[in-house]
């Protein structure tokens, strides 16, 4: 346990968390920057005297519990989290679940792409964030719970096992079957990544328990990673589009971009413009 490095950075830390990013009240007599040691005590729930010796580098070695409730308390990255454990001499505690968290640059990307559908998705195939072109041409993900914003689920515990707007039912089944191959090659990792999440190896279990047909092709064993392809939809206002999906992985979020594009010229590139265009006025719900 290096005591004297780990007091700095513990100190250093509190005093970039602001009362307000904890729910608390600054009050007019502040003059601490950042938490003060009682308020990271009590909100890790721990004794504020071990909190005050381990700022001053002569605490006993925290456990690894504690460890986890500091790191909450002062909001640490998962970075700065492995860094905290690394220092009191412990493996770092792997991370509680999929980080939610869309990265700002990815962000500004989907924004910047007007006239291109694009969306995020975490390990557990979430949908986290999306731009205002894949609303107009897939729904309108803001209206969706957040539970549902799941193209596993969408697709598989929906109104019938297809993908939203395909209508051919060869292209259904080849579209969920390459859907189970792309969940077996990320679930494996994702399970190593995240050992305590539920949600996780929960998608699996509910899936399994709610579509005949996920069962049949889960026990099919086959694995493989889906990088791109092309996918034919029938949207209700531009009518038929063919796209080609491309997926971008943002590794250290464990996040997948998801890219619908068309080919210059073509009709399909024709109604996208116009969809763009269009956007969400003529819609009904879905």
């Amino acid at each position: 346990m290096d005591r004297e490095e780990m007091a700095g950075f513990l100190r250093s830390r509190r005093a970039r968390v602001q009362p307000a990013d904890v729910g608390l009240e600054a009050g007019l007599r502040r003059r601490t920057p950042g938490l003060r040691r009682e308020e990271v005590a009590r909100l890790a729930g721990m004794s504020v005297d071990y909190y005050i010796r381990l700022e001053q580098g002569r605490g006993p070695r925290p456990s690894r519990q504690i460890l986890g409730a500091m790191a909450r308390a002062l909001r640490l990255t998962d970075d700065e989290r492995a860094h905290l454990f690394n220092l009191a001499g412990e493996p770092p505690a792997p991370p509680p679940g999929p980080p939610q968290e869309v990265p700002a640059g990815i962000l500004h990307l989907l924004q910047r792409l007007d006239d291109t559908p694009a969306y995020v998705l975490d390990a557990k195939y979430d949908v986290l964030a999306w731009n205002d072109m894949a609303t107009a041409l897939i729904t309108d993900f803001s209206a969706l719970e957040p539970r549902d914003r799941n193209p596993m689920r969408a697709l598989f515990l929906g109104p019938g096992p297809r993908s939203p707007h395909i209508t051919d039912e060869d292209e259904n089944r080849q579209f969920a079957r390459l859907s189970v191959a792309d969940l077996r090659a990320d679930l494996r990792a994702a399970l190593g990544r995240y050992p305590d999440d539920p949600g996780v190896r929960g998608l699996v279990a509910e899936l399994t328990e709610g579509s005949e047909l996920f069962r049949r092709l889960w026990a099919n064993h086959q694995v493989a990673v889906r990088r791109s392809g092309t996918k034919k939809i029938k949207h209700p206002v531009v009518g038929k589009i063919e796209v080609h999906c491309d997926v971008l992985v943002v590794p250290e979020r464990d996040q997948k971009v998801v890219l619908y594009t068309t080919a210059p010229g073509s009709r399909s590139h024709e109604a996208l413009k116009l969809l763009r265009v269009v956007g969400t006025q003529d819609l009904a719900p879905r």
